[in-house]
């Protein structure tokens, strides 16, 4: 399954995106995601620097994990999240927890004038920036390093905001929300593809067994991996927020005619919401 976006979306004070976080050896621990910190992952003080130091050492094998553990549906994911945008000739989009470009560049591919994708993992800037120059995107897509809760973009200067698999990775998600509907023009629109539990029976053992027992071990065989990141990611959706509660804040920051689309008899939601007037 696709890892949730990249980056941790909080700067600890001198310290560069792709610096290792303080305490963290720089070569891939097996302590960055220990048991203890995985019983709720988000909990821990440093999870922003941990996040940021797991999606570094799994960048090389990001792509094929994704691909080969989603059965090649995550492109599918990241296709529909741009059909429900509505992306028009004229939009600029920006493409929050990026990691290595997919999302952006299907916005391109549907067409939207700009396309700005921003990450907090440099390691996945770098695979972003290789990768649309191998598929020569339509339209152009900077990249660029940058943190959810502080967004280099000015006030009401986009018409798309998305974040794909990255909003449970942010240290402060609702802040985020918040300066998601600042950058956004009014009609602006909000799109956030999350995974969720399955609620169909049937559907949710075999998504536990596989999303919570396999997949760990596969993907962290395939890119060597000892940080943890594979046994996060289903921990980090366990105890992240509900789909209710994920809409709800939308409404309360203020954006109107919310959505949510179940996708893939409900592994993942595309939500959906437009910047007030």
């Amino acid at each position: 399954m696709p890892l949730p976006g990249s980056s941790p979306w909080r700067y600890n004070a001198g310290m560069e995106p792709h610096d290792p976080p303080p305490g963290v050896a720089s070569a891939p621990s097996p302590r960055i995601w220990d048991a203890q910190r995985l019983a709720n992952p988000h909990i821990p003080p440093d999870k922003s620097a941990r996040v940021c130091a797991m999606f570094s050492a799994i960048a090389p094998t990001y792509d094929l994990n994704n691909h080969l553990h989603s059965l090649w549906l995550d492109g599918a994911w990241r296709r529909k999240a741009a059909a429900i945008a509505q992306i028009r000739p004229t939009d600029t989009v920006a493409d929050i927890a990026c990691g290595t470009g997919d999302l952006a560049l299907a916005f391109s591919a549907a067409g939207a004038r700009r396309v700005i994708g921003i990450d907090f993992c440099h390691a996945m800037i770098c695979g972003a920036k290789a990768k649309s120059f191998r598929q020569l995107a339509r339209a152009p897509v900077a990249y660029s390093d940058g943190d959810a809760t502080r967004l280099p973009l000015a006030d009401q200067s986009v018409d798309v905001v998305s974040i794909a698999f990255g909003i449970r990775n942010v240290d402060q998600w609702r802040l985020a929300i918040k300066e998601f509907f600042r950058v956004l023009k009014p009609g602006g629109r909000l799109i956030i593809l999350e995974f969720a539990t399955p609620r169909n029976a049937v559907v949710h053992w075999l998504f536990n067994i596989y999303f919570r027992r396999i997949m760990p071990a596969t993907a962290s065989f395939i890119s060597g991996d000892r940080t943890g990141a594979y046994h996060y990611l289903p921990a980090s959706v366990d105890t992240f927020a509900t789909p209710e509660s994920l809409a709800a804040e939308m409404t309360d920051t203020g954006f109107t005619a919310v959505t949510r689309r179940s996708l893939t008899f409900g592994i993942c939601i595309c939500y959906r919401g437009v910047r007030r007037g």
